[in-house]
């Protein structure tokens, strides 16, 4: 086949591509190399497609091996602070680096994501399974159980295709999605609001947030946040819990008004902000990507990483 026709067949499958991948690997960057490869190799093997299935279908099970053959030779699971330890008592204390040997989850922005399926219930399926804290979670299965966890519950396939893929038995499918699911229960952070890009509560609790930080005024964030809220600022290992300990933590970095910017984003369907910091030539550049959470009407969590490099990812200025 012609690449032109090749590109204009698949071109629809890229986005859902990139989400299967990353919901696999907790990386952007990984996902679209997958991907890449995927394509690769289905454009090499397109002359002996038998359609027995969709071409979607058969797309993601190249997608799923090419993820697994990686997740075998690539670095351990990825995480987020939270998932490294105890969340540290005194916010004044600076914080503390991880070492290259930790893979950290990236955020996902939203307009790589894959369309959301028009039946109500397969689209929440679809939302809550790319949640940044369910992408954390699913970091903590083994590579097949993760498949098998995506395959089944978010693709919805019938586990005797999945059996097929992965060449074992419906029943081992079966109990591999058990274990999967009780593990994700178990990691991950808790219930939080799938909110709505548009939701008029959530973007004025938004401005307030953006308004917290640009006029450094703490006292907003206080109210903002619940009182078990986290903050996680990978690549630190350092992470906080409580109202108290994170307000105390962002005001002794955020003294003065006009030291931050923020533009509003969204990653992983979930509100997110692009931080900006005053340099002393009074420009502005890029810091860091904040992706909130929400529950019960205040902030659950903030993963903030402080990572300039994401920007790209986001199609935001550097500066």
């Amino acid at each position: 086949m012609q690449p032109d026709k090749f590109v204009e067949l698949t071109s629809p499958f890229r986005k859902e591509l990139v989400t299967h991948c990353y919901r696999m690997t907790g990386s952007v960057n990984d996902a679209e190399d997958l991907v890449q490869e995927t394509l690769l190799r289905a454009w090499r093997a397109y002359e002996g497609f038998e359609h027995r299935a969709s071409l979607r279908t058969w797309l993601h099970r190249i997608a799923t091996n090419v993820c697994l053959n990686a997740l075998e030779r690539g670095p351990e699971a990825r995480v987020l602070p939270a998932g490294l330890g105890r969340a540290a008592t005194d916010p004044d204390q600076p914080l503390r680096l991880a070492g290259p040997e930790v893979a950290w989850v990236q955020p996902l922005p939203d307009r790589l994501l894959g369309e959301v399926s028009p039946d109500p219930a397969e689209a929440v399926i679809a939302r809550e399974s790319i949640r940044l804290a369910f992408i954390a979670a699913f970091q903590n299965l083994p590579s097949r159980q993760r498949a098998i966890l995506i395959l089944r519950d978010v693709l919805a396939w019938p586990a005797a295709e999945v059996a097929d893929l992965l060449s074992t038995t419906t029943s081992a499918v079966n109990g591999a999605l058990l274990r999967a699911r009780r593990t994700v229960a178990l990691a991950d952070e808790g219930p939080a609001v799938l909110v709505e890009p548009h939701d008029p509560k959530i973007l004025a609790q938004l401005n307030r947030y953006v308004a917290a930080f640009e006029h450094a005024e703490m006292a907003v964030l206080t109210d903002l946040l619940r009182t078990d809220a986290q903050a996680q600022m990978p690549p630190h290992i350092t992470w906080f819990r409580g109202r108290e300990a994170i307000t105390r933590f962002f005001g002794g970095k955020v003294t003065e008004p006009g030291q931050v910017r923020m533009l509003q984003t969204r990653a992983n369907g979930q509100p997110a902000l692009a931080t900006y910091l005053r340099t002393p030539n009074g420009t502005y550049r890029a810091n860091s990507i904040h992706v909130l959470s929400f529950h019960d009407g205040g902030v659950q969590t903030i993963v903030a990483f402080l990572d300039p490099t994401l920007f790209a990812l986001f199609d935001l200025p550097p500066n």
